[in-house]
């Protein structure tokens, strides 16, 4: 029994993002604050201008972040930080990628497109001698200094983000806690916090400022954005983007997210909007349930 609430909300979820994507077709995109959203209209065609329009802000306003913020810009030599430093961060040698592995932000849709990738046998040019593995993708953190330097300088950098309450939410109803609740989960969040990297901010897993990332994804634009970024990295797009069903999601969690934002004191909303205020301030989530919170824009500055 103890399980009935989030499988009711598992199935609203699943009604809703029915009845949100038609709704979606029929009205415009909410605008992100400092950011440009595409419409998400039948038919609609994001133009390359309009792409890399949008990068520019993002990678401005992620600029502006780091440099107001004392954050980690040099890698440690150590093999041992390295894997503590740069857990999330993934490297693919055959395609040369190298991507931030998110929980719950949209990475997942992202794997079977390398997956595609990779059955068409499509493989770049390798230009500077790194080392040939066996495993097609493995951690940056596995390489020595000298490959990583020559990664992270010819990569495409791909760094996907999500509105971090959404990523609570989803990982909630992925069953990824013990809690019955969306409350008490919040509570087991904020008390092991620094544990599990399903619930990290991006800002800790990503490392936004020490990798200069060529693109900045946002879930719920995958489509209207994943096409540009493959051609401009050399790799064909078009039929192999996979079934992208962000949009629709995206819609249904702002519904999602008043109904559990309200199931929360207000202690919690406290602590989660200090908890993620780095991402709130390094990336465009004015929409966000947290960025609305009174006391965010308080803990930014601490």
């Amino acid at each position: 029994m103890r399980f009935l609430p989030r499988l009711g909300l598992s199935a609203a979820l699943a009604i809703t993002a029915f009845l949100g994507w038609r709704l979606l077709l029929r009205s415009p995109a909410r605008r992100h604050g400092g950011d440009v959203a595409p419409k998400a209209e039948e038919g609609f065609t994001l133009t390359l201008d309009t792409f890399l329009h949008v990068q520019q802000l993002r990678k401005r306003r992620l600029r502006a972040f780091c440099s107001r913020e004392s954050k980690v810009t040099t890698a440690p030599s150590s093999r041992d930080e390295r894997a503590s430093l740069l857990p999330s961060l993934r490297v693919n040698t055959r395609l040369d990628l190298l991507y931030c592995q998110v929980p719950s932000a949209g990475v997942e849709e992202w794997h079977q497109l390398l997956e595609k990738l990779e059955e068409e046998n499509v493989t770049l040019p390798m230009l500077l001698p790194y080392r040939r593995l066996q495993a097609k993708e493995t951690r940056l953190s596995e390489f020595n200094q000298t490959e990583r330097k020559a990664m992270l300088g010819s990569y495409t950098k791909v760094l996907f983000v999500r509105d971090p309450f959404h990523r609570l939410i989803a990982t909630f109803l992925q069953g990824m806690g013990i809690n019955p609740s969306f409350s008490s989960f919040v509570q087991e969040v904020l008390d092991s916090a620094k544990k599990h990297e399903a619930w990290k901010p991006l800002v800790s897993l990503c490392q936004p400022c020490l990798v200069q990332y060529d693109y900045v994804v946002m879930f719920g634009f995958l489509r209207q954005e994943l096409g540009h970024l493959l051609h401009r990295a050399g790799l064909p797009a078009g039929s192999l983007l996979p079934e992208l069903t962000d949009s629709q999601v995206q819609w249904t969690y702002r519904w999602l997210s008043e109904q559990m934002f309200s199931e929360l004191s207000a202690q919690q909303k406290q602590q989660l909007s200090h908890f993620y205020r780095w991402d709130l301030a390094a990336f465009p989530f004015s929409s966000s349930f947290l960025a609305d919170h009174p006391s965010t824009a308080e803990t930014w500055q601490k």
